[in-house]
């Protein structure tokens, strides 16, 4: 038996373990189960795949995709880019263990925006400067979209204060993402801070949050004219790249 996981805290909107569950009876995979692991610290991680011999592959979600790096002994050449991990593969030898991390949230915000074709001309306001955020401006930045991030606490020139956003920002960026964890299930009446009267018909609108599938942030948006997406392409692309890793020979 080969068990898989997800590390994160805390772990009450994931949708993985369902994920794979479906996954692994839909293809009769029956040599693989998939856990939740909710740990309060990073370093929490050794005990768990200490304690689970038959874990060779982990997700690795909020708040831990830049934390848990120095817990890696190898990484995906695109980390070193990214400084994000959502993807761990467990390379087992009797008792000892090496870690390699990768970021399939590059795969899965390409598909989502595959789907979408949008225009180079689209200049991208992304809510959050965490890992997530800064994901979105290297796989955006590589599709020659313009991107800034929106932060509570600006440290650079490509970062915006919520405070700041006004109608000519709004009138400039015509993509606007959420890829902050606000308004995720259980905290599902929440939304970012923004100034949701500036948003029109001319606007997409994206959530990465896919629990709930329309968050208070995508129907503000939706009510306004915009067209909206969630996150739950993302998710799904981002998961079978995790699962064609952790079945690679080559990886």
């Amino acid at each position: 038996m080969r068990d898989f996981g997800l590390i994160g805290y805390p772990l009450e909107h994931a949708f993985s373990h369902k994920y794979f569950a479906e996954k692994f009876e839909k293809e009769g995979i029956n040599d693989a189960r998939y856990k939740l692991f909710s740990i309060s610290e990073i370093s929490k991680i050794k005990n768990i795949i200490s304690s689970q011999p038959n874990l060779v592959g982990l997700n690795v979600t909020t708040p831990y995709k830049e934390l848990v790096i120095p817990f890696l002994d190898d990484m995906d050449k695109t980390i070193l880019k990214l400084g994000t991990v959502n993807t761990i593969k467990i390379f087992r030898n009797d008792n000892a263990y090496r870690l390699k991390g990768f970021n399939t949230d590059v795969a899965g915000i390409n598909k989502t925006f595959d789907q979408l074709n949008i225009s180079t001309d689209f200049k991208a306001l992304i809510l959050g400067s965490g890992g997530s955020g800064k994901t979105l401006a290297y796989v955006l930045g590589n599709r020659g979209i313009e991107t800034k991030n929106v932060s509570r606490d600006p440290s650079n020139l490509q970062q915006i204060a919520y405070k700041k956003l006004n109608k000519s920002i709004f009138d400039e960026y015509k993509l606007i993402i959420n890829a902050s964890p606000v308004g995720m299930f259980p905290n599902i009446d929440q939304a970012p801070n923004i100034p949701y009267d500036f948003i029109t018909d001319k606007h997409i609108c994206i959530d990465l949050v896919y629990n709930p599938a329309e968050t208070v942030f995508l129907e503000h948006c939706r009510k306004n004219g915009a067209k909206t997406v969630n996150g739950l392409t993302m998710l799904y692309e981002q998961a079978d790249k995790a699962w064609e890793i952790w079945n690679s020979e080559d990886c």
